[in-house]
């Protein structure tokens, strides 16, 4: 709890959060209200549909402080020598992260309620799109911790945390896949279904919750999640 609460705290002790969350609520909501107007639907999958790609670029400016800037500033080395298990201290700054992202994401709440105003959305498939947006920033946070602790500076951070989310993005994506089934046969689907996000993602916004679905999200984020407690417990005792 204690580096829980001292990420946390950096978080919003900087103007920067703030900053963050105007631009996020901003930029989610500005892309959304365009075609919700044009199409007149009271339904949210134009803005949950958004989220993925979106998400590749918000994530990795979270997240890649979290080892990068304590490495730079020398408090990585103190952090070390706490009377902590690795996987508290990196527990505690994934959720910190995570709990801010959720905060951002928690601020889009008054589109469902103005939609719930003009009509009759239907509120199970707004309900798991919520669900999906928030294990997707799960698994983008736990590439990113992974991705921030291979590095000390911030913005290689930034910029391999975005490749290495964008590889889960692009993988899932049919044309993609089908491009590299014709170069070596099966090797695009076998990476789509193993790896891609949206096949997974997608049946979230039609209000259905698969227990593959599920699983994917954990797993994954769970994968880099052990990995950088191994590569912490390498650096703590190395």
């Amino acid at each position: 709890m204690t580096v829980f609460r001292r990420e946390l705290a950096a978080y919003f002790n900087s103007p920067i959060a703030y900053i963050f969350i105007i631009v996020f609520l901003v930029l989610t909501a500005g892309l959304y209200m365009t075609p919700f107007f044009l199409q007149g639907q009271a339904d949210m999958r134009a803005f949950f549909g958004n989220l993925p790609l979106f998400l590749i670029f918000f994530i990795p400016a979270i997240s890649m402080r979290l080892w990068a800037e304590d490495k730079r500033s020398g408090t990585f080395e103190l952090l070390m020598t706490l009377p902590l298990k690795a996987r508290d201290v990196m527990l505690g700054k994934y959720f910190a992260a995570l709990v801010f992202y959720l905060i951002a994401l928690a601020g889009t709440l008054p589109i469902p309620i103005m939609l719930a105003l003009l009509g009759n959305p239907d509120g199970g498939a707004i309900f798991t799109g919520y669900l999906g947006a928030a294990l997707l920033g799960g698994l983008y946070l736990a590439v990113g911790i992974f991705v921030s602790g291979l590095v000390r500076d911030q913005i290689t951070a930034f910029i391999l945390g975005m490749i290495a989310c964008f590889f889960f993005y692009l993988v899932g994506i049919d044309p993609v896949a089908a491009t590299v089934d014709g170069w070596i046969s099966g090797l695009g689907s076998f990476f789509q279904g193993a790896f891609g996000l949206l096949g997974h993602y997608d049946s979230m916004l039609r209000g259905v919750i698969l227990l593959g679905d599920l699983a994917y999200f954990v797993t994954l984020s769970a994968v880099f999640l052990l990995l950088n407690v191994y590569w912490l417990e390498g650096r703590k005792h190395g």
